[in-house]
């Protein structure tokens, strides 16, 4: 883009500065290709043209959420739209569909707190403000709704935050997919438990990060077709084992080894631990603890999460007895033995450890000194036991650790996996890749070597994605396009991992070989790819080498590349650990097959590693990728500082730069169509004019400045790199020009009103002064008289004494003159001695200055060649005794002969090796060779086709002469017999082919049987432990059912003792609905009468039939009140029948009555239809109104007797769990009043009534739920319409003078006031008490407020004053809304607005740079938490006026406040929260009602009809 911008003088640039990266100016003069530049630090620079880019004097100062969006895609664009969020404490940013997250270095919780996951729950992508829950999202609702996999890359420097990322994206993840398990255990909670234990075992301080991942890992998040987790696997990549062994200053080694030693006294004692510096593995650096981390806790806190996924306690103490083991293995230390080149341990302390480390392991003490001390070596005729000195046993030592740490965490990884279990019938999963970013050192090991490989691979996948979403948008704009050409890194893929050739296949290839050192594998590489671009070799270096990565070169020391390679295990560690007593430890050793003999089986890392990524890349591409790119502000890893020079190479190693190359390929600026209008429309005004669209005004403009390149998309203008900077260059030109003619009509109209007054003014004066002077002239004419005989004495008198005084002074002057001639002369004479002499000694001091500093430079330049010389020489002498040590041990012949035998061995391996590359090479020269026959046959087929053309051409030329065969028989018969002998060899190999596929299918086949056997068996398991759970929960139900009757038999048993001396048979009451059965007791209804005793079998018929009349009572009133029967007086008559009915059936005082059930089942299936507000509304004011009437009417049996009752026992069911919180029990002080009227009337409740009344009082507030979620569902929709104003182009506004979108803005206010006055209507007509009524509205405007609020603070769009003025008069119609309800039915609902109403007045305020923070807090926004004002303060831009946000001073003041409320997770929170509760209780529904109310209601018409409910009448 440089290229095509052509700077003016006036024009904003950015330059590149060896300090600061990139800094912006601005262009004071042009001068052909070079341009002078004052930049804002304050220094003047001459650079070319073409050095400097264009800078968006526009861009807001807050920065933009997309950096697509900026006007000029560019490094120095980038850079500054990132500090800038930065220092806002906006640390993710957008480019496209790629999430950059910069490290805060500081805890940001209200950024991840369960209400923002709510905010980015099903919200589009890119609607809010980015964070990981938006890439998250995004990931998950296009796994639901395509059905395809996705994965989600999260990449990053060590020290970025790419752990802290990947917990946030698992933790959205499981709060979306989230199911509840057996025993606690769900499976998204064991995802993300399994973080701290992976991080205690695989995380270590290191110098950029003192929580750095020393390992890759890839988790797979497995769903079921209902979107819920269903399984999960984890894989891990690369543990850097090295470290176990060998730690540096001031780096640590892994947590756990801290952690242990930390670990309660008990640990400590049976693992016989201490201090960490007593631990070689520890004391090699002097870091042991770290800031604002408890070892202790997390030690505690390590074990509670491997309780949770699934690690016994016995599993536990097992693996930390493994880790307590390598511990001590580190302080066993050995010296020389008796023997020659043997080695003993050196001390007791070495024995009492190695003592331990064989207690620990539970294996034979003896038989592991002899592991680390010995080496026994198999021949075909004996066994031999070579001694290991001190050094050698020390290494032996060393990878016996690094071995058992790698066992144990590969343990700990698969023990995971089983224990989350994963879901064979899963068809969508969603992975989350959080590995290692791109590493340059000083020192650059294998480990680094393979980390690069990953990137290399991985930024590869990158590229191919971003051009594949170019690719995408175009596509979905429908614009003509070109291929884009990417930087392709195959060649260094190929360079490293080309099998044969490649480098890790040459390093295979070293570690074979028994006498290969670090040195030759280096001459191999150079050998082999000396010519190749990538690879260079260092100069002065003997076995580095240096790769050219696409995020820059890095040189690669081999000395350690052949020892970290080799993956075997030593077979006598194999032996000893694997015939432990421990289960544990043995099955981290089993024994293999190709492992029973004592020799050592090589294995590759290298290969291991690369095969691994293989089948990673191949998991990404089957997926839809997502990236995450962390980056790390500065190395202090402090707070509030931005080192560019650090931040730009992140994003060129994480490939942020090469897709903003990519997209500069094609069309980087891509503006909307009003967008463009509103910015470049007045440089055609005219198009701007008639009727035509934003479309059609766009193509005319850009015809009219004679563009040439761009793109008209669906929705967008596209322009190519350097086409906004034109037009740009030609809008500043257009507006230069416009504010030259405002500013000379100003000051044309300026000058001439100040020549006006001046005029007026001038002639004011001009009065004045000829006044003056004409009284002037007269007195003077009238002096002039007296005034001359005065003058003519006086002026001759003056000229007397003048010419005395002349001549005096005129001698004076002379004398004095020629006196300061002579003293000035005098002065000039010694200055100029004076200086001769100064100058004379300052060249001297300045030649002596000189010829020190020389002798010095050459003094230090002398010592430092010598310094080089002798290291140089030193370096030989070492080399020297090197030779002469390898030249003393080779005359050992017993080693000679162990040598030549194992060189034996490697030489046939290598030769069956050789062999089989052989094949494959004579395969791949086959099939060469036929290909070069197929073309050799086509040629002389074309050549043979030609020729008889020609033959026939000839012969139609000359018909008379004979013809000639012009066929070469002997080529012919040549070429068909070399053609059969193909077509046989492509037979031959057609049949190999034929036969390897059958192989292949056959295996196939086998393995996916054994799969389908394994998947089933797991489908049997799952559904066992379904079935199980299912039957635990049956049998808690049962239990909870047999308390429950238990206790109720406990109540009525004083009863029935009682009754027992009164009459021996007890008689049981039974009235409509209620039935006590009991074994020889009979039963009859109760009446007036006394109760008497019938046993004739005409008794018992009576009795029956009464029983069937009382079930049709019942039956009747059911179908009765299951219509809408309407209202009376005011009161509804459903509510006012069923409560009179039960009243006389004396249903309250039964013991046991299938009614209340009848009813409870009535109102739930009536409430079924949730959708229809006046259907819920008529059975809120029964309910409610029952619930009144049984409030008032129950009281708890025995509750004024002399003898206490036991309490009804706790509810179990759903109604009375949800019910638990409003129980009261009946307000004695209401007792007369309620006995006074006939109405209403008390009675002792039994257990039945008090749980009908809990069940009654449940299905309120549901049907109150319900009603307001109802009218919340509706709302939401209209709400995300009216947070932000509708747009308005420039060329609209200009048309028709006002805002095309007031009518529609206006309707979606207008219609959440029509479903306000839907809903008021409806509860209104349907009677509902007003409580009810006021608190559906207060929460109902709470969460508009919540809404509105919260969108207000995730959308910079919506921080706009235009957008204030549109919510202010969405607001100001709710407020005429409440006033016109008024305060019966509104009641506070006002009042639940408070935070947008200050919100949006903020935005609305004028000259906002004015205010302080004191009048801000106090005055304007009281209720707003700090927090939540910096963010409107940060996000806010005026897009009517341009006017400024508040202060610099009023920002930094916030941002000190917030910085030491950090701590407060509750205080950080920006966002409000939904209260979704029941807002009020059984005592508000009752004092709001009276039972007076009820005296002129009358029951059902229907049920008076009906002889059985004639008491009806008497109510």
């Amino acid at each position: 883009m440089a290229a095509n911008f052509t700077p003016m003088v006036g024009s904003l640039v950015w330059l590149e500065d060896p300090e600061v990266t990139w800094i912006d100016g601005e262009v004071v003069e042009v001068n052909g290709d070079q341009i002078k530049v004052l930049c804002t630090s304050g220094k003047t620079v001459v650079v070319k043209a073409s050095d400097v880019y264009p800078k968006d004097a526009e861009a807001p100062p807050c920065g933009v959420d997309d950096m697509t969006k900026l006007a000029y895609l560019h490094e120095p664009g980038v850079l500054q739209n990132l500090r800038s969020r930065y220092d806002m404490n906006e640390i993710y940013t957008y480019t496209g569909s790629i999430l950059i997250a910069v490290n805060p270095f500081r805890r940001l919780p209200h950024l991840y707190d369960s209400h923002m996951m709510a905010q980015y729950k099903g919200a589009a992508f890119g609607e809010l403000s980015p964070h990981p829950f938006a890439v998250a999202d995004a990931a998950y609702r296009q796994m639901i709704n395509e059905g395809i996999s996705q994965s989600i890359l999260v990449s990053g420097e060590s020290g970025a935050g790419k752990t802290e990322s990947t917990k946030q994206l698992m933790r959205y993840l499981a709060y979306m997919g989230g199911r509840a398990a057996a025993e606690g255990r769900s499976v998204e909670k064991k995802v993300l438990e399994s973080n701290p234990v992976l991080e205690a075992f695989g995380n270590a301080k290191t110098v950029r990060n003192n929580n750095s991942s020393r390992f890759g890992k890839f988790v797979e998040i497995q769903f079921d077709r209902s979107g819920r987790i269903s399984g999960a696997a984890i894989r891990t990549y690369l543990l850097e084992r090295s470290r176990v062994c060998q730690v540096s200053d001031p780096e640590r080694n892994y947590h756990c080894f801290y952690m242990l030693c930390a670990a309660p006294p008990e640990d400590i004692q049976r693992f016989k631990l201490g201090n960490p510096r007593t631990f070689h593995y520890l004391n090699q650096s002097n870091c042991y603890e770290l800031d604002g981390v408890n070892d202790s806790k997390e030690y505690i806190a390590t074990r509670q999460a491997m309780d949770v996924v699934g690690i016994s306690s016995d599993e536990q103490d097992a693996i930390f007895r493994v880790v307590a083991a390598i511990l001590h293995l580190g302080n066993v230390e050995f010296a020389k033995g008796k023997e020659v080149d043997s080695s003993v341990p050196k001390d007791k302390k070495s024995q009492f450890h190695l003592k331990t480390v064989a207690e620990l392991l539970m294996c034979d003490a003896k038989a592991l000194e002899d592991s680390l001390c010995k080496r026994e070596i198999v021949t075909r005729d004996e066994t031999i036991t070579k001694w290991l000195d001190p050094e050698a046993a020390a290494v032996s030592r060393d990878a016996l650790a690094k071995i058992v740490y790698s066992r144990l965490f590969d343990w700990l990884v698969e023990k995971i996996n089983n224990s989350i279990g994963q879901d064979p019938n899963s068809k969508s999963l969603i992975g989350v890749l959080d590995i290692y970013g791109f590493e340059s050192f000083k020192t650059n090991s294998f480990e680094q070597f393979c980390i690069n490989l990953t990137n290399e691979k991985l930024q590869q996948h990158f590229n191919q994605h971003v051009f594949k979403m170019e690719q995408e948008e175009y596509s979905k704009e429908e614009i003509n396009w070109s291929y884009i050409e990417f930087v392709d890194n195959q060649d260094i893929l190929d360079l490293i991992e080309k099998k044969p050739g490649g480098i890790i296949a040459l390093l295979d290839e070293a570690c074979m070989f028994p006498r290969s050192t670090h040195e030759t594998f280096a001459q191999k590489l150079y050998q082999t790819f000396k010519n190749h671009k990538r690879f260079s070799k260092p100069k002065l270096a003997r076995s580095d080498f240096t790769i050219c990565h696409y995020a820059g070169d890095v040189t690669y020391q081999t000395e350690l590349f052949l020892d970290k390679n080799k993956d075997y295990v030593v077979a006598e560690h194999q032996a000893l650990l694997s015939a432990s007593k421990c289960s544990f430890v043995s099955s981290l050793f089993l024994p293999l097959a190709e492992e029973s003999s004592k020799t050592s089986k090589f294995s590759s890392i290298g290969s291991r590693f690369k095969q691994q990524l293989q089948q990673l890349l191949e998991t990404l591409s089957s997926s839809e990728p997502h990236y995450i790119r962390c980056v790390k502000p500065n190395n202090l890893l402090k707070p509030a500082i931005f080192e560019n020079k650090n931040v730009l190479q992140q994003l060129r190693c994480g490939g942020v730069m090469e897709a903003i190359r990519i997209s500069c390929a094609g069309y980087p600026t891509r503006k909307p169509f009003d967008e463009f209008v509103d910015r470049f429309g007045i440089l055609a005004s005219e198009v701007l004019d008639g009727s035509s669209d934003e479309v059609t005004a766009c193509k005319r403009l850009l015809e009219k400045v004679g563009l040439e390149g761009y793109q008209i998309g669906k929705t967008k203008v596209f322009l190519r790199a350097g086409q906004m900077a034109d037009l740009d260059a030609r809008r500043t030109e257009v507006l230069g020009r416009s504010a030259s003619i405002i500013q000379r009509k100003v000051r044309s109209f300026l000058s001439r009103k100040n020549y006006i007054m001046l005029r007026r003014s001038a002639i004011h004066i001009q009065a004045a002064c000829r006044g003056q002077l004409a009284r002037t002239v007269y007195e003077s004419v009238r002096r002039e008289a007296s005034c001359l005989r005065i003058q003519r004495d006086l002026r001759m008198y003056l000229a007397k004494k003048a010419y005395k005084d002349m001549c005096f002074s005129a001698v004076c002057i002379q004398t004095g003159m020629r006196g300061m001639a002579a003293r000035n002369e005098l002065r000039f004479r010694r200055q100029t001695q004076a200086s001769i002499l100064i100058q004379s000694h300052c060249r001297k001091y300045l030649a002596r200055l000189h010829y020190m500093k020389l002798k010095k430079a050459a003094i230090t330049i002398q010592c430092a060649w010598r310094g080089k010389v002798a290291r140089r020489e030193l370096r030989k002498l070492k080399m020297a005794a090197r030779e002469t040590g390898a030249l003393q041990a080779a005359k050992n012949k017993l080693e000679k002969q162990v040598e030549e035998l194992t060189w034996r061995l490697q030489l046939e391996k290598r030769m069956r090796v050789d062999m089989e590359e052989a094949k494959t090479q004579e395969n791949a020269k086959l099939q060469s060779a036929l290909q070069e026959m197929q073309l050799q046959f086509k040629e002389s087929k074309e050549k043979l086709m030609k020729e008889i053309e020609v033959a026939k051409k000839e012969a139609e030329k000359v018909p008379v002469v004979q013809e000639v065969p012009v066929i070469d028989h002997a080529v012919v018969e040549e070429l068909t017999s070399e053609n059969e002998k193909l077509k046989t060899l492509v037979s031959s190999l057609e049949k190999k082919i034929d036969e390897t596929e059958k192989k292949f299918e056959e295996t196939s086949k086998i393995s996916e049987e054994r799969l389908k056997q394994a998947l089933e068996a797991e489908s049997k398991i799952v559904q066992l432990k379904t079935a199980m759970h299912r039957l635990e929960e049956k049998v808690s139900d049962m239990e909870t059912e047999n308390q429950i009757l238990r206790q109720q038999s406990l109540l009525s048993t004083p009863i029935k003792k009682m009754s027992e001396h009164i009459s021996a048979p007890a008689t049981q009451s039974l009235e409509n609905g209620h039935h006590v059965i009991e074994e020889n007791i009979s039963n009859e209804p109760q009446s007036a009468t006394p109760v008497k005793k019938l046993g004739t079998e005409s008794d018992s018929k009576l009795r029956r039939s009464h029983i069937e009349h009382q079930h049709e009572n019942v039956d009747a009133l059911i179908n009765c009140v299951a219509k809408n029967l309407g209202y009376c007086n005011g009161k509804p008559v459903a509510a006012f029948t069923i409560y009179k009915c039960l009243l006389h059936w004396k249903s309250f005082e039964a013991e046991r009555t299938s009614v209340f059930d009848r009813l409870i089942q009535m109102i739930g299936s009536a409430i079924e239809n949730e959708d229809d507000n006046d259907h819920m509304a008529y059975w809120l004011s029964n309910t409610s109104t029952l619930l009144f009437l049984l409030q008032r009417s129950l009281k708890a049996a025995g509750a004024s007797g002399a003898t206490p009752h036991k309490k009804p026992p706790t509810a179990t069911s759903l109604f009375g769990r949800m019910a638990m919180g409003f129980r009261s029990s009946p307000s004695s002080a209401n007792l007369a009043a309620a006995a006074a009227l006939a109405v209403v009337r008390q009675v002792e409740a039994k257990y039945p009534a008090l749980l009908f009344k809990q069940q009654l009082a449940a299905y309120v507030e549901k049907i109150y739920g319900i009603i307001r979620d109802n009218l919340k569902k509706e709302l939401s929709s209209l709400l995300s319409l009216c947070i932000q104003a509708p747009r308005t182009s420039k060329g609209s506004v200009l048309r028709s003078g006002r805002s095309f979108g007031k009518d529609s803005a206006s309707s979606h206010w207008q219609s959440i006031i029509d479903s306000l006055n839907t809903l008021l209507s409806s509860l209104k007509q349907n009677f509902v008490p007003p409580v009810l009524v006021q608190k559906i509205f207060t929460q109902t405007f709470s969460y508009i407020n919540v809404q509105l609020f919260n969108s207000l603070l995730l959308r910079r769009e919506c921080c706009t004053f235009s957008n204030g003025e549109y919510v202010k008069a969405g607001l100001a119609e709710l407020e005429l809304w409440c006033c016109q309800a008024k305060e019966e039915y509104a009641g506070s609902s006002w009042d639940e607005l408070k935070h947008i109403r200050q919100a949006v007045g903020f935005l609305v305020i004028h000259q906002k740079y004015r205010i302080s923070y004191d009048e801000i807090t106090n005055d304007l926004c009281p209720i707003l938490s700090v927090q939540q004002l910096y963010r409107i303060c940060t996000l806010y831009w005026d897009d009517n006026y341009n006017t400024r946000s508040v202060s610099p001073n009023v920002i930094s003041s916030m941002r000190i406040l917030m910085t030491e409320d950090s701590n407060d997770a509750t205080s950080n929170s920006f966002l409000l929260d939904d209260n979704s509760s029941i807002p009020f209780s059984v005592d508000d529904l009752s004092n709001s009602l009276q039972e007076k109310d009820f005296l002129d209601v009358k029951a059902a018409e229907e049920l008076l009809e009906n002889p059985a409910f004639e008491f009806l009448y008497e109510a």
